[in-house]
């Protein structure tokens, strides 16, 4: 029994774990480069290293981490390469869903997109950027599920974090969060309007739009992005 529970509090570390660092990744609290202790992460989050291990090792996975043995773990760059196959993968899933969509869309279900480019406005007023991605998250997994493709939100998902990362790049180059918006808002006005191939134009724009995003950070802060360097060489911050 009380194996079973430490396995319970170990899951539910972990998951805790995973989120917040995932978070602090997107975000850019954490920078790209930037070089991350299990020692200091398990004391600023108030668990043990176990579950910050495993979520590392997890990340890893998402190409988001990088750990080298003997030298240390790594918020990885942003890699130009990976953002272009997010953006293929995206790109792929939410159009060909969106075509679904636009055949049966009704009013009510308009009404719940509106509401959420309502919210999205009100983030952009008082510069709430990580309400407003996670409103951004909302409106495209909203879109996808009212289509029958909620199930394949878990692969967009992970394809989004390269993408975010890209995004949040940008924000203090241009008027990223009003350009989203605005973009958010013809593809919904073009849904209403029945006009499949117009709303379909409308989300490949703006999916391709971190194109634009990546090349105008990318002159700004080349730090951010991975050119083929090679592994770190020094300890720095080891757990």
């Amino acid at each position: 029994m009380g194996d079973r529970s430490k396995a319970r509090t170990t899951t539910t570390s972990r998951d805790v774990v995973i989120a917040e660092l995932r978070q602090r990744i997107l975000d850019l609290s954490i920078k790209p480069g930037s070089s991350v202790s299990e020692n200091e992460l398990a004391n600023q989050l108030g668990v043990s290293r176990t579950p910050v291990r495993e979520s590392l090792i997890l990340l890893a996975g998402e190409g988001l981490i990088e750990i080298y043995p003997q030298v240390g773990t790594f918020v990885s760059r942003i890699d130009p390469a990976a953002v272009a196959d997010a953006q293929f993968i995206r790109e792929a899933l939410e159009t060909a869903s969106l075509r679904e969509l636009v055949a049966t869309i009704d009013d009510g279900q308009i009404g719940t997109l509106r509401d959420i480019l309502d919210q999205q406005q009100l983030a952009v007023r008082s510069q709430d950027v990580d309400r407003f991605f996670e409103l951004d998250e909302q409106l495209h997994r909203t879109m996808m599920d009212l289509a029958g493709h909620d199930s394949a939100w878990t692969v967009v998902r992970s394809a989004r974090a390269h993408l975010e990362r890209a995004r949040r790049a940008s924000l203090p180059v241009a008027d990223t969060l009003g350009r989203m918006l605005q973009q958010h808002t013809t593809i919904v006005d073009r849904l209403s309007s029945g006009s499949t191939d117009e709303a379909e134009k409308a989300l490949r724009s703006h999916l391709r739009e971190v194109f634009h995003d990546i090349n105008e950070v990318k002159a700004q802060s080349p730090e951010y992005f991975a050119n083929g360097r090679s592994r770190p060489t020094r300890r720095a911050h080891l757990s």
